[in-house]
């Protein structure tokens, strides 16, 4: 869907902004060809495109600093983006605004093994900070499906998982300090090189908070010692609800896996076409893995395979060497582009109590018949993290309507038994008119009236996050 093109009084603005933005930034880090724009018109929410003002691109935290200062100075939006990965359409931009891409700052600033830390430019990408401390031992724990490309900042963002998040935690469990750049252009420091850092805690009020309150450029992040050992193993069953009573079960028992993934049909079937995984016929797939030395991994796979027996699964099948491991976890990481070659999806990412995953995963099949649309269900169950792939086909007039509210009532779903509407993706454009099915008319005004002391004339990400019609009003006031 495109968005409205500029109008001449936008153009006349854009031409003064982009000569004051070139006397603080190289030449080529300010992109203003119309043509050149394009590319930041949409993030991985492609239904929605509206093409910038002009994009950015700091290599510093001063020079971000120095282009929200003239962009607050002038009363121009700033659309903060990392690598355009959002599903929710987080780094979408208005026909007036800036994008502020954070691409060019991916350096390692500092490593600190005694206290496991590594402070690092926003613009890193996710995979890259392990990739950067590994050779000494060390990963960085959240790994969301994207983090060969994700960036730092998007995952602070939008409070990004990942597969190994049941046991290590998301993004604001391993993130320990920022360094951020409000719209005025002033830096603050927020925590610090240590847990639980003193007075009022800004941090976990920004990790979260989608680009609305400031843009973080750099971060100290948790690293953690590499475990001696993991062992996945595959579980295979006849149908989603066991596969998810299975889930509580684990849960129930006490024991922390490092993840829980699962899988339905449609998923499976997908990604055997695709990356010939070698996964059973059934139509429920979990995917356990835990870690420790070779005692610890023993016990805990042997309750695991305990709970998972006596719910009579298809396949059992414990890993048994690196080479089996890999596989075992080839379709699961090869999921959502398996599914991309069957049709056009929406991915939703809504989150619910994990003793009603299977009721929920019976009402989606249910509401799939009552839309005609297809849905391949791929997720991290153990927390209850829900990534429901709804099929259209892009090019159907109404597919897309259609598909949207269907995935607006699997979201008012999991606000009905007990979960909310995003677990790491974000609200973005997607999901703020559903904000109201969580939160009451005095939970929102409380959420914007933070937003008011960070950004007086919203200016940082607008269109994002609060129903249009209340932002409109604060904007406005």
């Amino acid at each position: 869907m495109e968005m409205p093109a500029p109008n001449q009084a936008i153009l006349g603005l854009k031409d003064r902004l982009v000569a004051r933005l070139q006397t603080v930034l190289p030449a080529d880090a300010v992109i203003h060809d119309q043509a050149e724009t394009r590319a930041y018109e949409c993030d991985a929410l492609t239904a929605y495109k509206c093409p910038p003002l002009c994009a950015v691109l700091p290599s510093s935290t001063q020079e971000v600093s120095d282009v929200l200062r003239i962009c607050h100075e002038m009363g121009v939006p700033v659309v903060p983006r990392g690598a355009g990965t959002s599903l929710a359409g987080g780094a979408l931009p208005t026909a007036d605004s800036v994008i502020l891409g954070v691409a060019r700052m991916t350096e390692v600033l500092e490593t600190n093994y005694d206290d496991r830390f590594v402070r690092v430019q926003t613009g890193r990408t996710n995979l890259s900070v392990t990739g950067a401390v590994e050779a000494d031992g060390f990963f960085y724990a959240p790994d969301p499906s994207s983090q060969l490309a994700c960036a730092i900042a998007g995952n602070i963002a939008m409070n990004s998982g990942g597969a190994h998040c049941l046991k290590y935690g998301v993004t604001t469990n391993n993130l320990l300090g920022v360094t951020m750049v409000m719209m005025d252009g002033t830096v603050v420091e927020l925590g610090g090189a240590h847990m639980d850092a003193g007075g009022l805690d800004l941090l976990g009020l920004i990790c979260g908070s989608e680009g609305q309150l400031g843009v973080v450029t750099e971060a100290t992040l948790r690293i953690l010692p590499k475990p001696e050992g993991a062992r996945p193993v595959l579980m295979g069953y006849d149908s989603n609800e066991v596969a998810g009573q299975v889930v509580s079960d684990i849960i129930k028992a006490g024991v922390l896996p490092v993840a829980i993934e699962f899988m339905d049909r449609p998923c499976i079937r997908a990604t055997e076409a695709f990356a010939k995984a070698g996964y059973p016929d059934c139509e429920a797939l979990l995917i356990v893995e835990v870690e420790g030395s070779d005692a610890e991994i023993d016990e805990q796979l042997g309750l695991i395979t305990q709970i998972a027996r006596r719910h009579n699964p298809v396949e059992l099948r414990e890993s048994t060497s690196a080479e089996e491991s890999a596989r075992i976890w080839l379709g699961r990481k090869s999921a959502f582009g398996a599914m991309g070659q069957i049709n056009d999806y929406m991915c939703l990412d809504g989150t619910i109590p994990v003793s009603q995953l299977p009721f929920v995963l019976r009402r989606i099949g249910e509401m799939s018949k009552e839309y005609g649309l297809d849905v391949g269900n791929v997720f991290h169950a153990g927390d209850g993290n829900m990534h429901p792939l709804i099929l259209f086909d892009a090019n159907k007039p109404g597919d897309l309507e259609k598909c949207e509210a269907f995935g607006a009532d699997i979201l008012r779903l999991c606000v009905e038994v007990g979960g909310c509407l995003t677990g790491e993706h974000g609200v973005g454009i997607e999901k703020r008119d559903l904000m109201v099915d969580q939160f009451a008319p005095d939970d929102l005004d409380i959420q914007m009236a933070v937003k008011d002391v960070f950004d007086p004339q919203w200016l940082l990400n607008p269109a994002k996050v609060f129903p249009l019609d209340a932002s409109a009003k604060r904007r406005a006031a």
